[in-house]
């Protein structure tokens, strides 16, 4: 079992930065792909980013290319989303989620509560 507690969402303007926060308690975290999702208000859950267990590959959605980076400590057990560059269109509630498989789909095996990013324009 994972427990997965998401942190650092808020509200922020067009253009600014928000760095979010996942800390994993639970069976061993470095074992895991991480991935990042978010899910606004009448919209599917979407994927934004995952990273393997090693940290050594990384993916993204297009729309958050060179804007979002996600990381992670495996010492912290802990996973990361910089998000630079805002737009109001990132607003939604983001999801960190952990699979031992690195994938882009939305079957990943445990999911934190989600927290709020709100960009306002």
């Amino acid at each position: 079992q994972v427990q997965l507690v998401e942190s650092g969402g808020g509200l922020v303007q067009a253009g600014d930065s928000l760095r979010l926060s996942c800390a994993a308690s639970g069976r061993t975290f470095s074992r895991y792909a991480m991935g990042w999702f978010r899910q606004a208000p009448g919209k599917e859950r979407e994927f934004v980013a995952a990273i393997s267990g090693p940290g050594f590959v990384r993916a993204y959605t297009d729309s958050v290319k060179g804007r979002f980076t996600i990381s992670r400590d495996n010492a912290k057990s802990t996973v990361y989303l910089q998000m630079d560059s805002l737009k109001p269109e990132d607003t939604a509630v983001y999801y960190c989620a952990a699979d031992p498989d690195f994938k882009r789909s939305t079957s990943y095996e445990y999911w934190g509560q989600g927290t709020q990013v709100t960009v306002s324009s």
